[in-house]
């Protein structure tokens, strides 16, 4: 699992306009929240500024709502008040709105053997570090066809977890070694993702079976697919179980977890060497 103590993640991709859109102006908005930065980038042969004020006005209580009732730092937090109930308590006593954060996480934990856990850091505390970002994208996408779907080609970043509300936008996986990208995938709309990395803050993902750090050669882990939550929560749980262990809990338990959603994934491990699973469109692998 990720530390509470960190925000998540440190996923590093960069968006980058697809080649051939040089004459459309691109947009980006940013705003701190959840302990890191969140952003909306937009992108038209006219100026989007405006789509990006109207994604960021809805974003900013979104977001901030998701932190409210789900910070683990925080003792006023519905997470920290709820931590010492059981799993099903928890989930018959959140607030409904994050009810599906909290059952993503438990189901998580149990398909993946602890693998995944929030419940690392002991039997009465919680921390959906892991899992939650993810869920407040996926949550302002729902929430924006609902009231205003957009109009521009749309791009949301929320501490590294990436999601195209509209258009298609190239991104890039860090290289773990060395400046640049280690591959490149073009991000489809109403597709995610998410990854796992130690390259900028060292060991911070933690084994949920053991409470210690990982150390099994594992430099970052990407995952693609077509919700926020699943990428982030996924991504994590592939960087503990590695490449090996991780595409067998895909092929076992993936269908169980999110159904017929697609799914591919990037290791990168120590050294550079790569390794996929699914029928990924990563480039330069």
């Amino acid at each position: 699992m990720k530390s509470s103590r960190y925000s998540c993640l440190w996923l590093v991709v960069a968006a980058m306009c697809l080649a051939g859109c040089g004459q459309q102006q691109i947009e980006r908005i940013e705003w701190p929240v959840m302990g890191t930065i969140a952003a909306v980038q937009t992108r038209g042969f006219t100026s989007s500024e405006k789509e990006a004020l109207w994604v960021r006005g809805l974003g900013q209580p979104v977001f901030g709502i998701v932190e409210l009732n789900l910070n683990a730092r925080d003792p006023n937090s519905e997470l920290f008040r709820l931590a010492p109930n059981s799993d099903e308590k928890v989930c018959e006593s959140c607030n409904s709105d994050m009810r599906p954060c909290y059952e993503a996480a438990f189901m998580l934990q149990k398909a993946s053997d602890g693998a995944f856990n929030p419940r690392w850091r002991g039997t009465n505390t919680l921390d959906l570090g892991a899992i939650a970002k993810g869920f407040a994208v996926d949550r302002l996408e729902s929430m924006l066809k609902t009231v205003h779907p957009v109009r521009t080609d749309c791009l949301i970043d929320l501490g590294g977890n990436l999601k195209s509300l509209r258009g298609s936008w190239r991104t890039g996986v860090k290289d773990p070694d060395r400046d640049g990208f280690a591959a490149v995938v073009d991000l489809h709309e109403g597709e995610a993702l998410a990854t796992s990395a130690t390259y900028y803050r060292g060991s911070h993902i933690y084994d949920g079976r053991t409470g210690l750090a990982v150390s099994n050669g594992v430099a970052s882990v990407t995952v693609l697919c077509n919700s926020a939550m699943w990428a982030d929560g996924l991504s994590t749980t592939l960087f503990v179980l590695g490449p090996e262990e991780g595409r067998k809990f895909l092929d076992d338990k993936l269908k169980l977890l999110v159904g017929d959603m697609e799914v591919s994934a990037l290791w990168i491990m120590d050294g550079g060497r790569q390794e996929i699973y699914g029928n990924a469109r990563f480039q330069g692998n």
